[in-house]
């Protein structure tokens, strides 16, 4: 199983499978509109313009499950993104990414790479996953990574496929 085997509704309200990302490498985020990491859209939307041509992608997923920090609309979401940091970069519909509601994606991807002392759990806003172009989780990032900081892993998975790692 990979990423690509996986759908999910965009903030626009359209079904997609995230197929339609294969053969690219994806940074999948949880994000959040009224919490501390929320400037990080900001380095996000630089890292997805600056690698995009070589095949890389910011996911965006908004999640509510922190302290309430993601309450709006979809509608909401995605003009407070664009006005306050114009963000490009494909935005989802607001999802869990914890608990017995978790989006398959997000059960999937905690399987797969478990955080500090091999804990699954999302800890907050803007966890971050970077998946190659197989698909398959590499690593996972804490809220606090800065996007640029990712940027040498971006880096090394754009320029040559996992498949030959």
């Amino acid at each position: 199983m990979t990423v690509f085997d996986f759908e999910a509704l965009t903030i626009d309200g359209e079904n997609v499978s995230l197929g339609r990302y294969r053969g690219n490498v994806l940074l999948i985020v949880n994000v959040a509109s009224k919490c501390g990491y929320t400037p990080q859209y900001e380095g996000l939307e630089e890292l997805y313009e600056t690698y995009k041509d070589r095949g890389f992608a910011v996911l965006g997923f908004p999640s509510n499950q922190f302290a309430r920090q993601e309450p709006g609309s979809e509608a909401d979401i995605k003009n407070f993104c664009t006005m306050n940091y114009n963000v490009h970069f494909p935005l989802f519909a607001k999802i869990d990414v914890n608990g017995p509601n978790a989006h398959p994606l997000y059960r999937f991807l905690t399987d797969a790479r478990p955080g500090l002392f091999g804990t699954k759990r999302i800890k907050w806003n803007f966890t971050k996953f970077l998946a190659g172009r197989d698909g398959r989780p590499v690593k996972r990032y804490g809220s606090g990574t800065r996007p640029s900081a990712i940027a040498p892993d971006i880096e090394s998975t754009t320029s040559v496929s996992f498949n030959s790692l």
